[in-house]
């Protein structure tokens, strides 16, 4: 999992299975194995307690609704790596 290609791989795979809390797991795995909260935090511009919420138990409502809205549109979400990322 330690290129992008391998974590949007494992991504992709937690969100086929449907449930946000899978999805939210993996984001922590990833998150951790990539340095931890707090560089996470660092480089996606967040403060650490709003990067905690929206990936803690029982999970982000926002993500929850969002997923919602596209099963009910037929659609899902998926993970692609950034064309300047890799």
């Amino acid at each position: 999992m330690g290129t992008h290609e391998g974590v949007q791989d494992y991504l992709n795979a937690a969100m086929e299975d449907g449930d946000e809390r899978v999805l939210l797991q993996a984001l922590r795995n990833v998150a951790d194995g990539l340095g931890g909260g707090t560089r996470l935090s660092e480089q996606a511009g967040l403060d650490r307690e709003v990067l905690d919420s929206a990936l803690s138990e029982p999970g982000n409502q926002g993500l929850a609704s969002l997923l919602a809205v596209l099963k009910a549109f037929g659609l899902e979400l998926s993970v692609r790596v950034r064309r300047d990322a890799a």
